[in-house]
């Protein structure tokens, strides 16, 4: 039996109309749903898969085996925008979906579906959505993590949840890799990506620059990889590493996914680039503070897991934006020392079974 067949029951291969699945649009969330794609390719190979996606995070769908593609349509937060649903679903319905998956559980988010006439529209009650969608799901808030409650949609009504889901995949193709370095200058040595970024500053490590400034002492060279946010904080960290740190921080999501997908060894907060990071096969080190890493760490595993001691911390973790009891110290006191020590032994092992 393929191994992932427990995941979606009986695998139906006369089914040919094309699936589409509404997202929820953070990077990470993003990446995670590749789970529910590989769920859906199981249980119908010949249904085509196509994902709604916003301008940043187009470029991830280019990497995602068994997407078809993508339809980029980006909706304001905050509002209706009646006429963007209206075009969409204009769009929706020349495709000819049979089914759409509404992973979010917002009023808007299945506005378009329905619009658009799809007859299978799947997705859990919430926010008052009768008639906007008609294929309900019970049972949410019984479900203990995100994935779960996102790849139970692609599982038949009341399938149970399988002991491991298939995880996330994002592949590059090494020749992009090495057009992408040369383009940019980069050497082919040892490099440690750093992604000191995050949704929220309760989640970001406080020791990035020192970090740096260790590992480029070792002879490694180290990217600082991010979005237009984080350029502040690649400059603190190129300030502190000197000439071995380089800033990649940019607008371009695709210059994120290359640089990661280089790396001998990612470090990050739980964010978006870790599960990019993860999902690319990079060995990925994870820093978790204020969230759970039971709920929130990529799927694919982590090359390490670099947490506070729960013996320290009875309030971890607390799942705050704004530390209300030890000043933050869940990722205060967590040293630069032992994240490069760790980095060190995670290359290391890598270097070791490149090799054998």
């Amino acid at each position: 039996m393929n191994m992932d067949s427990q995941f979606s029951g009986e695998t139906d291969r006369s089914d040919t109309r094309p699936i589409l699945i509404i997202p929820y649009m953070w990077i990470g969330d993003f990446v995670r749903n590749h789970t529910v794609v590989r769920v859906l390719k199981e249980r119908w190979p010949n249904r085509p898969v196509d994902l709604l996606t916003t301008s940043l995070c187009a470029p991830l769908v280019d990497y995602m085996p068994g997407v078809r593609a993508g339809i980029v349509w980006d909706l304001p937060r905050g509002r209706l925008a009646v006429g963007r649903q209206f075009a969409l679903a204009k769009l929706l319905r020349e495709r000819n979906y049979g089914t759409a998956l509404v992973l979010p559980r917002t009023w808007k988010a299945a506005i378009a579906p329905a619009l658009a006439g799809i007859p299978e529209r799947v997705g859990f009650v919430g926010e008052f959505r009768f008639g906007l969608l008609n294929r309900w799901r019970w049972g949410e808030k019984k479900l203990p993590r995100f994935i779960d409650k996102n790849a139970a949609l692609a599982q038949p009504d009341g399938a149970p949840l399988p002991l491991e889901w298939p995880v996330p995949q994002l592949r590059v193709p090494a020749e992009d890799i090495v057009r992408w370095r040369q383009a940019n200058g980069l050497s082919a040595g040892a490099v440690v990506a750093l992604a000191p970024g995050s949704v929220g500053v309760s989640k970001r490590w406080t020791y990035y620059p020192e970090a740096a400034r260790l590992l480029v002492e070792r002879g490694l060279e180290v990217w600082v990889v991010g979005g237009p946010g984080e350029k502040g904080l690649a400059q603190e960290i190129v300030a502190a590493g000197g000439s071995g740190v380089r800033d990649l921080t940019g607008t371009d999501l695709r210059n994120g996914v290359l640089a990661m997908a280089a790396a001998g060894v990612a470090i990050s907060n739980d964010s978006g680039l870790m599960h990019i990071a993860a999902a690319l096969g990079t060995p990925t080190m994870g820093i978790f503070g204020p969230t759970s890493p039971y709920l929130w760490a990529p799927l694919n595993g982590l090359a390490a897991t670099v947490v506070q001691d729960k013996s320290v911390l009875s309030c971890q973790p607390c799942q705050s934006t704004i530390c209300r009891m030890n000043d933050h110290r869940c990722m205060r006191d967590i040293a630069a020392s032992e994240v490069v020590g760790i980095a060190e032994r995670v290359l290391g092992e890598a270097g070791a079974r490149a090799g054998s």
